[in-house]
């Protein structure tokens, strides 16, 4: 949508301080460093007036920062993280989709809808998953729901930390939340089955 966007601009002869605008797009997978590298590259090269993207949040506050040191806006489409919404850390950081708070309350909703009250989360230790636990952490506690474990998944090693199996048969509750992106939640799920 983004690039067919800057085709129609060229094509009604739409410039920006006389230039038509162009785009430069970079693959990032996720690597926090790699998307920085990218972006710095762009800037060097190029007369960069906006940045879009990154989709993951642990790229998104890096190019944010970077971003704000540039006097440039920096959007994305897919960064949730809820400190990503701080106007003073990052005033020129925009997104098109609601930060991770907007769906703690559909969650706490379901919770009390069906009378469950205790949950363990499976998360993965970036931004996105630190960030997501937390403000469903303190939604829980405002609504007096229990997280009765914290469970982390390392996305460096792709492994849960601690013995899954111990942990859900030392604790009571069956209801699981995995707050991961799909990536990592598809190898939660194939280590849970296995």
């Amino acid at each position: 949508m983004f690039k067919a966007a800057l085709i129609l601009s060229r094509q009604y002869n739409i410039k920006i301080d006389g230039e038509f605008i162009g785009w430069q797009a970079a693959q990032t997978g996720g690597n926090a460093i790699g998307a920085l590298r990218s972006t710095c590259q762009a800037v060097i090269t190029t007369n960069v007036i906006g940045i879009v993207g990154p989709a993951y949040s642990r790229e998104a506050s890096i190019i944010a920062a970077f971003a704000h040191s540039d006097n440039i806006p920096a959007t994305s489409y897919a960064a949730t993280e809820p400190d990503l919404s701080d106007r003073n850390a990052y005033p020129n950081f925009y997104r098109t989709v609601t930060s991770d708070t907007a769906v703690t309350l559909p969650i706490v909703k379901l919770f009390t809808r069906y009378n469950w009250t205790s949950c363990i989360i499976i998360y993965q230790n970036d931004e996105f998953g630190s960030g997501g636990t937390e403000v469903i952490s303190n939604a829980f506690s405002e609504n007096n729901l229990i997280i009765s474990k914290l469970v982390v998944f390392d996305i460096a090693t792709q492994h849960i930390r601690g013995d899954l199996k111990d942990i859900l048969s030392t604790t009571s509750t069956r209801t699981i939340i995995v707050w991961a992106d799909d990536y990592h939640t598809s190898l939660i799920l194939q280590i849970v089955l296995n």
